[in-house]
């Protein structure tokens, strides 16, 4: 199973809105851009809100059948590690194998020193295909980042073969990824990362590294754009000197875990792929959710009174909902509107404030990242929640779609 060269992946907590978010992948389509979408739903998530993986293809096949979209898709197993991957075998054909609490964990002297002498290519001068860098790598070097990540390193390997051995290694595709860290990988510590990945002979198809910067959930990109920029070039350049070097998928590509919507990198990816001819998986994470309260709070009545609710209730229960996304969130509370200003708000102005749309003038970064994060909280509606979507199926779906196509398709893929 190869992965395509454009792959987006898209999160439908609830999974309600498939179809919609498939529509924007036919409209693209439409106007010259394949992109094959990639479902995706960790283990966490489903623990939050109470679904199982089988639900997130159910869903998928649906919409497709439905729609009748006659293109590839996959269903991500997001974030798996070994003790949570069992229950997405059978329903997943995309695996993001998560190693990040793998790195720098200790390994022995002698696995680092046979890796190191193995691959000897890794030191010296390190030039990059199409890329003026040059990087003077020497032995302790090599040894510093074997000890970071060879750990990882193999700790996804052994996650890929027990994959491997459950479903073929013909039958899924694999990623690994390595951005939940506190440290960005530079370029020659990718390629050792991937010299150890290819030891490991896992037949990866893309590698999710951690770039500089800040990815906050929900929000733009917070960082030296330009940066960011030479670290995907040199990036792509790493890959190709890592296909070439130890046999690795030739389809092999950079995955970008956005956190959703980095609109401000868009065009330096663009300009990178279309220059390259290369490709990329762009992965979203809870932009579906939000623009599911947004339609609500368009619709008005009673998914209005909801979103509300909602928000009122995230804001008092913000230190518990805000703690396991700590390191990926910057939410001033200052700046969060108080409930009794909320409660008098229309459908527009509650959609105008949690829509991302950064030259809006009631847009606050702020409630969305507070709601991102808040997702379960209307899964504790229980079936309030669902029964709204459903009510309001045409008008959420239609922010679905917009959203997916015009603010994130569009912009990363034709400009």
């Amino acid at each position: 199973m190869q992965l395509e060269p454009f792959s987006f992946g898209v999160g439908d907590r609830f999974a309600h809105q498939a179809a919609a978010q498939l529509r924007a992948f036919q409209q693209a389509a439409e106007l010259g851009v394949d992109v094959v979408p990639v479902w995706n739903k960790s283990n966490r998530e489903h623990s939050f809100v109470g679904s199982k993986p089988p639900s997130v293809r159910a869903a998928a096949v649906a919409a497709v059948e439905k729609l009748g979209w006659t293109g590839s898709w996959h269903v991500d197993a997001d974030h798996i590690q070994l003790a949570t991957v069992d229950p997405f075998l059978d329903c997943s054909d995309f695996f993001t194998i998560d190693v990040a609490d793998f790195i720098g964990k200790p390994v022995s002297a002698s696995q680092v020193s046979a890796f190191v002498d193995a691959h000897r290519e890794l030191i010296g001068n390190i030039e990059l295909p199409g890329m003026q860098s040059t990087y003077s790598v020497d032995r302790d070097f090599v040894m510093r980042v074997a000890n970071q990540y060879l750990a990882a390193c193999q700790a996804a390997g052994e996650i890929y073969r027990y994959i491997a051995n459950a479903k073929g290694e013909d039958n899924f595709i694999a990623e690994v990824s390595m951005d939940e860290t506190s440290s960005p990988q530079t370029p020659p510590e990718l390629l050792v990362i991937l010299a150890a990945l290819a030891d490991e002979n896992i037949r990866l198809q893309t590698i999710a590294p951690k770039f500089t910067g800040r990815f906050n959930k929900g929000v733009d990109y917070v960082g030296d754009i330009d940066q960011f920029r030479q670290e995907f070039n040199e990036d792509i350049a790493v890959i190709d000197k890592a296909i070439r070097l130890y046999g690795l998928p030739e389809n092999l590509k950079l995955s970008v875990h956005s956190g959703s919507d980095k609109f401000s990198i868009y065009p330096a990816i663009r300009e990178a792929i279309q220059c390259k001819g290369v490709g990329v998986h762009l992965k979203t994470a809870g932009t579906t959710w939000l623009e599911e309260l947004i339609g609500l709070s368009e619709a008005g009545g009673d998914g209005l009174e909801l979103a509300k609710e909602i928000y009122i209730y995230s804001l008092e229960h913000i230190d518990e909902l805000c703690a396991p996304y700590a390191s990926v969130i910057d939410i001033d509370s200052s700046a969060l509107p108080f409930p009794e200003d909320v409660s008098t708000w229309d459908g527009p102005m509650l959609a105008a404030t949690i829509r991302h749309v950064p030259t809006e003038p009631h847009f606050n970064a702020n409630v969305r990242q507070l709601l991102h994060v808040a997702f379960k909280v209307a899964a504790k509606s229980g079936n309030r929640y669902l029964d709204l979507l459903d009510a309001n199926e045409e008008i959420v779906g239609a922010q679905v779609t917009e959203n997916l196509l015009q603010r994130h398709i569009k912009p990363l893929f034709l400009g």
